[in-house]
């Protein structure tokens, strides 16, 4: 494992995109943080509040975007100004940079004699394997335009990375379709959340003092951590509990929040909380029947907290969960995005309840440990420092 004495003599930083709220992303981003606690983090802008509580005595360096960001508090209108803000930083002093990239990170500009790691989480989706979705979701020319010449940047600046590395098999095969660019795979760290786990009971209430009993049983509901955008897929899962009339708990935050209320047929048997910090969402995992993933994820980092938890997972038969769930053994898959096909599968679950073993579950996930990523991690750093050193 690196460690942060290293900083004295490699001059480190971190790159990520931006800090709004807490995601599969960012917690990643957090553990490279106390992995390397001196280095300072770029990002092209952030909500201060959030990251005082996430990144405690973080050096948050944020783009001239910030302050535009504080103004409009609408980041998608700032889209078209991210390629010039992580050109703008001033990188130089670093011999090392890791961007931690969900979308225009990967593109910032180094020193020759700086290597520059990119942890990859995928492509940009919205230019490349979402590119019709988003048009669909944001009609109009000007939209096309912008991606158009977003991919093309976008194509452009992958090429400055010195060594991506991909969060899972399914990225890895995304970063070489688009990019033409191999990377090597390092899955992401799941940080136990069983560690800090409080009676659920107490932690449910804490947080919705008006729960239903039947929210209270261990094992009595189904669970979704998501943030709340249309490619997630929520709206086919409470359409699918609607007709099944079972519990189910949605976590998360996000533009579709209102939506999604509005599908809810019986508010006693679906409940869309929106954010849960970790120290009580453990005890949703804890209380919890089942996971529920409707989306295709590039990885799905909450599948995996769900399964460190010993609970089943169903998801959809896409991306990086085909690389961990094993049907019969830790969970299920669905074959198409549609409320009666995911109905079935839960249905199939149910079915197989008493199959799961949740010590087999969790023993599934020890490959995904923080101490795995921490020491993959810190072996790539030191086989990457550059001989010449600024320091």
């Amino acid at each position: 494992m690196a460690k942060s004495m290293e900083i004295g003599k490699w001059k480190i930083c971190l790159v990520h995109d931006w800090l709004l709220n807490t995601g599969g992303a960012e917690k990643t981003l957090k553990v490279l943080h106390e992995l390397y606690p001196e280095a300072p983090i770029y990002t092209f802008f952030h909500n201060p509040k959030f990251t005082k509580e996430f990144l405690p005595g973080a050096d948050i360096r944020p783009s001239f975007l910030q302050k535009y960001y504080q103004f409009t508090r609408r980041h998608r209108w700032l889209l078209p100004f991210l390629p010039i803000a992580i050109e703008s930083f001033d990188l130089s002093a670093y011999d090392l940079v890791i961007s931690s990239s969900v979308g225009f990170s990967k593109g910032l500009i180094t020193k020759p004699q700086t290597k520059h790691i990119c942890y990859c989480y995928s492509p940009t989706r919205w230019l490349w394997d979402w590119q019709s979705e988003y048009r669909k979701e944001h009609p109009g020319w000007g939209v096309a335009i912008l991606q158009h010449f977003l991919r093309l940047w976008d194509h452009s600046a992958a090429g400055r990375v010195d060594q991506f590395i991909a969060i899972s098999k399914t990225a890895r095969e995304r970063i070489k379709k688009y990019y033409q660019a191999e990377a090597k795979v390092i899955y992401p760290p799941v940080d136990r959340l069983e560690s800090g786990i409080m009676n659920y009971e107490l932690g449910i209430q804490k947080k919705n003092p008006d729960h239903d009993s039947l929210f209270l049983i261990p094992n009595s509901y189904f669970l979704i951590v998501s943030r709340l955008y249309s490619f997630k897929n929520i709206a086919i899962a409470i359409e699918a509990f609607n007709k099944l009339k079972l519990p189910l708990v949605i976590i998360g935050q996000g533009p579709q929040y209102k939506k999604l209320k509005k599908l809810i047929a019986d508010p006693n048997l679906i409940q869309l909380l929106g954010f849960v910090p970790d120290s009580e969402l453990s005890a949703y995992y804890q209380a919890a029947r089942a996971f529920i993933m409707p989306q295709e994820e590039d990885f799905g980092l909450t599948a995996i907290e769900a399964m460190d938890f010993g609970k089943p997972v169903l998801a959809l038969r896409r991306g990086g969960t085909l690389e961990y769930i094993m049907p019969g053994i830790n969970g299920e898959y669905f074959d198409d995005p549609l409320p009666e096909i995911l109905a079935d599968g839960v249905r199939r679950l149910n079915e197989n309840y008493k199959n799961y073993s949740p010590l087999v579950i969790k023993k599934a996930v020890e490959r995904f440990s923080r101490r795995r990523f921490e020491k993959e991690i810190g072996e790539l750093v030191s086989s990457s420092i550059p001989t010449n050193t600024t320091s």
